[in-house]
């Protein structure tokens, strides 16, 4: 895992002053170290079985369709407010900065379907929050949260009590 932290490039104050933001395309173009994330994600599943891979805005789509692919289950996607054509879920919650609205497609995986959400960054956990209430709302059955990189020190996994958590890289600084 430590293998796959040397291929993420820091870049300093992006997209403002003080964050120090985590550029994943480094990994992504990596073809080798992205198999192994994604191998790595689905090790993590290897005893359960999954209906539906929920992607989170944008990051999350790489990852997440990569490993629908490998389990052999569907994939759906949670985007930002307006995005999606047809009839949505919707959640609006707080930002560090502001607020923030997620929408699911309302037939993107059927009451008690089984779904893992994956996305590239923990940092606070209020965007992953938002998304377990969109599942729980529409009757899914949460069987884990995976991320590629944790934020630690901005303590999101407390946000996230009560839930199966992965973390390929787990990383002290922001």
């Amino acid at each position: 895992m430590n293998d796959l932290k040397s291929c993420i490039r820091d870049i300093p104050n992006f997209p403002k002053q003080g964050i120090i933001f985590k550029d994943i395309t480094t990994l992504l173009k990596n073809g080798k170290k992205f198999r192994e994330a994604v191998d790595l994600f689905a090790e993590g599943l290897k005893d359960k079985k999954i209906d539906v891979v929920l992607g989170v805005e944008a990051r999350g789509f790489i990852f997440g369709a990569a490993l629908a692919y490998k389990l052999g289950a569907g994939i759906a996607p949670i985007r930002k407010k307006g995005k999606l054509p047809h009839k949505t879920h919707s959640i609006t919650y707080d930002l560090e900065y502001g607020k923030d609205t997620l929408e699911i497609h309302q037939d993107a995986f059927e009451k008690g379907d089984r779904v893992v959400i994956v996305d590239d960054l923990l940092a606070t956990g209020g965007t992953c929050r938002a998304v377990i209430e969109l599942v729980e709302k529409m009757g899914g059955k949460i069987e884990t949260i995976e991320f590629l990189i944790e934020l630690t020190a901005l303590k999101g996994r407390e946000k996230l009590k009560g839930y199966p958590i992965i973390s390929l890289i787990k990383d002290e600084y922001c």
